[in-house]
């Protein structure tokens, strides 16, 4: 029987088999692949190096507006020929902005190669942006910022970031506000898409099967033509505040997220924050979910999640409660939480290793999809220009030891750590009691809390 001490680490077979090369265009277009031998499949991405963190508070959702009209319209291809020629193809073709780049993909059989990139090239180079798609798809992404208004879970995660990241482009929506949406022009967007879709802010990713030579030469012959150079605005790093948000509202549950820095993307510390959050709340054996559901009985579930970006890194816990629990349900989550990040109880031997062990397996399962390869490929090349294999990857993990993770614990919660926490439903909680709950769990005075106007207190 094997003990913690014995488990056999060692690199899947058909991960070591893979291939990996790299291009770059003439016109500076990046392009980075993987041969995935024994699958039919092929999954591309273009990833454009411009995200809401690239927008000025001026600009706020014109990145995700941008991506929604690209594919209504191009000098050769109306709206609906694009849908068609997607069906077509027989597989997944689509769009999504995120804070740091935005990703055009598709996921076709590899037959289907040329006729994938053909038709991503053309939606990025001669995109026409129609005015009456304009208006349709400023309704529609007013209509996506306002879901997520609607769901409370999204909705104190959103709070949560906004007090974090106050005055920085991390705190703001993706699809940014609706007052702004509403108010974009056709010109907006055309000056938007000229300034920031330039081929030396662009990576063609591809993994699955496929010679990269010949993906190469198909990818000149849809990409050649984008020209140009564009430097993205210099983002500053973000600074962490710490407040309190409660927002008032007729739901069954009251839901809650707090939010603690940690590590932006390229850092050192990624992997034991990793480790360090499975401990705390990324699975059904973690601190917080053993405490609050199966101990106390107070949740149905929360968990942790850890967020990063290329200038700053969030640790953020959610989860909900009856309205008459949620004083001790906090009450509960920060001690717990102080008790593993303060070192009051330290991560142990046992939880270390389950941690590692559970996000190793997580990454070769994941490699085994060859979506999640080819945005591996991308996001490797887009933050540290190079290719990480799985190996490397694994081979670091297992290098995180237990101290590592109580280092990056000391890290997230220093001496003077900062927190932001967000609420949604309804309280029972008099006045100034949630600054009084943040104050103690900061060891700080309420008086350094910063409140929101919609704030109870």
């Amino acid at each position: 029987m094997l003990g913690v001490g014995s488990i056999i680490e060692r690199p899947t077979p058909e991960i070591s088999r893979s291939t990996y090369r790299k291009t770059v265009l003439n016109n500076g277009i990046r392009i980075v692949t993987e041969s995935v031998p024994g699958v039919r499949s092929l999954s591309i991405g273009v990833v454009v190096e411009c995200g809401s963190a690239h927008e000025t508070a001026e600009e706020a959702g014109l990145a995700h507006l941008c991506e929604h009209l690209v594919f209504q319209g191009t000098s050769t291809r109306d709206g609906l020929k694009i849908a068609r020629q997607i069906d077509d193809a027989g597989g997944r073709v689509g769009g999504f902005t995120t804070r740091d780049y935005t990703c055009y993909s598709a996921t076709v059989v590899s037959d289907y190669c040329f006729h994938a990139l053909d038709l991503l090239g053309d939606i990025l180079l001669n995109p026409t942006f129609p005015e009456d798609c304009l208006e349709r798809e400023r309704r529609v992404a007013m209509c996506e910022i306002g879901e997520g208004s609607d769901d409370p879970s999204r909705r104190v995660h959103d709070m949560a970031r906004g007090i974090a990241w106050r005055g920085h482009p991390l705190g703001r929506l993706v699809a940014g506000e609706a007052s702004g949406v509403a108010r974009y022009t056709r010109e907006d967007l055309i000056y938007f898409f000229h300034k920031h879709y330039t081929p030396n802010r662009v990576i063609i990713a591809a993994a699955g099967d496929l010679d990269h030579d010949d993906f190469v030469s198909q990818a000149r012959d849809a990409f050649w033509r984008m020209l140009g150079d564009g430097f993205p605005p210099i983002v500053p790093d973000a600074e962490f505040s710490s407040g309190v948000e409660f927002a008032e509202a007729p739901l069954a549950q009251t839901y809650f997220c707090l939010s603690l820095p940690a590590p932006a993307y390229q850092d050192a510390e990624r992997y034991s924050t990793h480790l360090l959050n499975r401990m705390l709340g990324g699975n059904v054996s973690s601190r917080l979910f053993r405490r609050l559901r199966e101990d106390a009985g107070l949740v149905y579930g929360v968990h942790s999640e850890y967020l990063a970006y290329r200038n700053g890194g969030m640790l953020s816990i959610e989860g909900s409660t009856q309205p008459d629990m949620f004083e001790q349900t906090i009450e509960e989550l920060l001690a717990e939480t102080r008790r593993l990040l303060g070192g009051e109880a330290p991560a142990d031997l046992d939880e270390w290793w389950r941690a590692r062990t559970q996000v190793r397996a997580e990454h070769l399962l994941s490699s085994e999809d060859s979506a999640t390869r080819m945005m591996r490929l991308a996001t490797q090349e887009s933050y540290f220009g190079r290719w990480m294999p799985a190996e490397e990857v694994l081979e670091e993990i297992s290098a995180v030891e237990a101290d590592g993770v109580d280092k990056t614990a000391r890290r997230v919660f220093p001496a003077q750590p900062a927190a932001a926490f967000a609420a949604a439903g309804r309280s029972p909680l008099p006045d100034g009691r949630l600054e009084q709950m943040l104050a103690h769990f900061l060891r700080s005075s309420p008086a350094r809390i910063v409140f929101s106007p919609n704030s109870p207190s």
